[in-house]
């Protein structure tokens, strides 16, 4: 968890450029909070990959080639929660920040270009995160459609 945020949010990345190159640096996020890294690379665009909720881990997103559609949910009851509930969308690329998605939300994600990757960041260790581990239906919060009618074939 990153303390104090408790909703999704974008938070914007620092960049510094000369004639080495450029450096992107995150200067405010305190990854001591952060115990596992993983990285997904979607080969098709259109690939969704929904709905993943957490109690009590936070997660990080950055983006490292192409393009997604990265969207979360505030889940308000774990069992059976409601499809109403409003979805935050942030389309990110490699230029974007990255986005935090706080503890009591649900996210899924969309790449809208092939070959697309992103780096995740948990705040639970694996054996941690077991337990805190929720499931919905790709589809049961719907902001793909737009992106991706081949799910609905």
């Amino acid at each position: 968890m990153i303390d104090g945020i408790t909703e999704p949010v974008l938070l914007e990345m620092g960049r510094s450029d000369d004639h080495r190159g450029s450096l992107e640096y995150y200067n405010s996020i305190d990854l001591d909070k952060f115990r596992r890294l993983y990285i997904v690379q979607n080969p098709t665009e259109g690939t969704v990959r929904a709905w993943h909720g957490h109690k009590i881990e936070g997660k990080l997103f950055k983006v490292l080639s192409g393009e997604f559609v990265l969207c979360a949910v505030h889940i308000d009851d774990w069992k059976n929660p409601s499809s109403e509930n409003y979805v935050e969308k942030f389309i990110i690329n490699q230029n974007s920040g990255v986005v935090y998605i706080p503890p009591g939300y649900a996210n899924g994600l969309i790449n809208t270009q092939s070959n697309s990757k992103i780096m995740t960041l948990s705040t639970l260790k694996y054996n941690d995160a077991v337990d805190d581990d929720f499931r919905y239906n790709a589809t049961h919060w719907d902001p793909w459609e737009e992106y991706s009618p081949k799910i609905y074939e």
